[in-house]
């Protein structure tokens, strides 16, 4: 907990695959998942929200027809009770308060991700995973993104796993790496190490 982890390679090494076996999209081979001693890989996708598992897949996949409050209440479905809508949220993204009424598919690119995360944090995760969140999203929504992030880390009572092309980002976020090579890890270790190994040149396409 209190972690950035940070997941890097070329595209099509397996990445997204790895994230998709996280949330139980994809079934796992070998080995085991846990989360907090847990062992969740037999979960499915809805039970592992349930237990604290928040996703954010590329490409954001927010609900286009829905408004952006109808989105966030998507997200609190994975909660026991009716909760409304918690205030942190507007606090972390005060751009989808002005917008509660308004379609998700109406929004720019950088709002939909700012939605797409604020919906996954709904629920209170425990494990927060990113797939690619900066991918065509404006520099300045990347840098409003990459503070939230790290405001969640510093908490300290929650995991965040973050796959990441764009590697300036993923470095400055990084409390340990792992970069990935035809589905296997080939190195890892603390964030603050990243420039010393040459992670640069390791996933350099």
């Amino acid at each position: 907990l209190g972690q950035v982890t940070v997941v890097l390679g070329r595209n099509g090494v397996g990445k997204t695959t790895l994230l998709k076996s996280l949330m139980g999209l994809v079934p796992i081979k070998s080995g085991s998942i846990t989360l907090g001693g847990v062992a969740i890989d037999k979960a499915t996708p809805y039970e592992r929200a349930r237990m604290g598992v928040g996703f954010v897949p590329q490409g954001r996949e927010i609900f286009g027809r829905l408004t952006v409050q109808e989105n966030l209440l998507m997200g609190l479905a994975y909660k026991k009770g009716s909760t409304p809508i918690p205030d942190e949220l507007f606090e972390l993204f005060p751009v989808l308060k002005q917008m509660l009424g308004r379609r998700g598919g109406d929004l720019s690119g950088g709002q939909q991700q700012q939605l797409a995360i604020a919906r996954a944090l709904a629920a209170g995760p425990k494990l927060l995973i990113l797939d690619e969140p900066t991918e065509g999203i404006q520099p300045n929504i990347i840098k409003d993104i990459g503070k939230v992030i790290r405001m969640l880390a510093d908490r300290g009572n929650m995991a965040i796993v973050l796959v990441e092309q764009y590697y300036d980002f993923a470095e400055e976020l990084a409390d340990r790496y792992v970069v990935m090579e035809r589905g296997e890890v080939i190195a890892s270790g603390p964030g603050s190490e990243m420039q010393a190994r040459g992670v640069r040149q390791l996933v350099a396409i």
